[in-house]
């Protein structure tokens, strides 16, 4: 059984439902891409609690527990300070909030890449404790001893090349990758080898488009794009950046709402409502004759 969630429209809260197992499977994402088509993009967006989840499982194929929820959640610098109790307490939430989407939980810095047994074991607890389908983690061509090793004991990989911000101490910062041919070449390569690994998809970074194009054609699995190019088999965005919750953002990101805009326009008008003691109002309250304070002073209530 998965789990659906329903609206009580007495507070606003969300409840649990079980409802029948509909969700989209990692072969039915797999076999979207057809002898290197994929006629219907994948749609793929970062979820970190149960209630956006519900929200954004119904328009789409994955949701990504990201470990950008170091940033957007809990306002650190980078994703390399992110846990393993972080990824799988939000991820446990994703899944719980959805029913539809194939829940993927990125695998934190320093807890998959000393070796395939180690990484097997935080895979493993991850989709223990969380319920999630898959995971995806950072690398290329040395990781692809462990997507393998990890593919062939039944865990689903999705892997992350180009731009990966766990090495961004290494790459020396988050600009876009590719632009030398030497590097290009590199990250084909990493490209085809965790692929040839068995991944089921990849997330393509930050990468110059021509070779983005490349890359989605020149490998099976599905492609999907961050910066990278419209050609891609499918795209991501960090929801925070998609509806426009912060002022700065990465080049390829388009914002598709002024999301924090309209918090701040909602706070300022709780704030007057507070300030100006007409909230709460007698429909707001219990024990209170309406009919007798409707016209009532409310400062002097």
């Amino acid at each position: 059984m998965s789990t659906s969630f329903t609206l009580d429209t007495a507070t606003s809260r969300a409840h649990p439902l079980p409802g029948p197992v509909r969700r989209l499977t990692v072969p039915a994402i797999r076999q979207r891409k057809v002898e290197g088509v994929t006629a219907e993009p994948i749609v793929m967006l970062t979820a970190y609690t149960a209630r956006m989840a519900q929200l954004l499982d119904p328009h789409c194929d994955l949701l990504l527990v990201g470990d950008s929820l170091g940033q957007v959640i809990y306002g650190l610098d980078t994703t390399v300070r992110v846990t393993l109790e972080m990824m799988i307490a939000h991820g446990a939430a994703v899944v719980r909030g959805s029913y539809r989407s194939v829940v993927v939980v990125d695998l934190p810095f320093g807890t998959y890449e000393a070796s395939p047994e180690q990484a097997f074991g935080t895979a493993a607890r991850v989709l223990r404790e969380t319920g999630a389908a898959a995971v995806k983690l950072e690398g290329g061509e040395a990781m692809a001893e462990t997507i393998a090793f990890l593919c062939a004991r039944g865990i689903p990989v999705m892997a992350h090349v180009g731009l990966t911000p766990q090495a961004v101490n290494a790459l020396g910062g988050y600009g876009a990758r590719g632009r030398t041919e030497a590097e290009a070449a590199k990250i084909l390569a990493d490209a085809r080898a965790v692929a040839a690994a068995g991944c089921f998809a990849m997330v393509v970074e930050g990468v110059m488009e021509p070779l983005a194009r490349g890359i989605a054609g020149a490998v099976a699995c599905p492609v999907i794009g961050i910066g990278a190019s419209a050609a891609c088999d499918g795209q991501v965005l960090v929801i925070d950046d998609m509806l426009g919750m912060f002022e700065r953002v990465p080049r390829f990101v388009r914002r598709f709402d002024d999301f924090a805009a309209r918090v701040g326009a909602a706070a300022a008008a709780y704030a007057e409502a507070v300030r100006s003691r007409s909230f709460p109002a007698a429909e707001e309250l219990y024990g209170v004759d309406r009919v007798a304070t409707a016209s009532a002073d409310p400062v002097h209530r």
